[in-house]
């Protein structure tokens, strides 16, 4: 077919997930509802990461001291190790 006659510019390329087929007009409301579904979940998943946490720290505040001392000495350890492991591997 002539270039001519053409039914849509030539910069637009077929998308058959649009309802016409072609991107454009419609893509940019598909692209705001994508756009509001991710903030819907990271919405979600900051208020159960939140929910986790606060959880876990009033666990963590009816712990005997001596397991919140072991707690504190594990974590430390750890996270000592992975800081060595870090400066190993970049050479710091």
């Amino acid at each position: 077919m002539s270039e001519s006659f053409r039914t849509s510019p030539p910069q637009q390329q077929w998308n058959p997930q649009n309802g016409s087929g072609y991107q454009g007009a419609d893509d940019s409301a598909h692209d705001d509802q994508a756009d509001g579904a991710e903030v819907g979940r990271a919405l979600v998943v900051g208020l159960l990461g939140g929910l986790l946490s606060a959880a876990g720290y009033m666990i963590y505040r009816r712990l005997p001291d001596e397991q919140k001392e072991r707690i504190n000495s594990q974590v430390r350890s750890v996270v000592q190790q992975r800081i060595t492991e870090i400066r190993s591997n970049f050479n710091i």
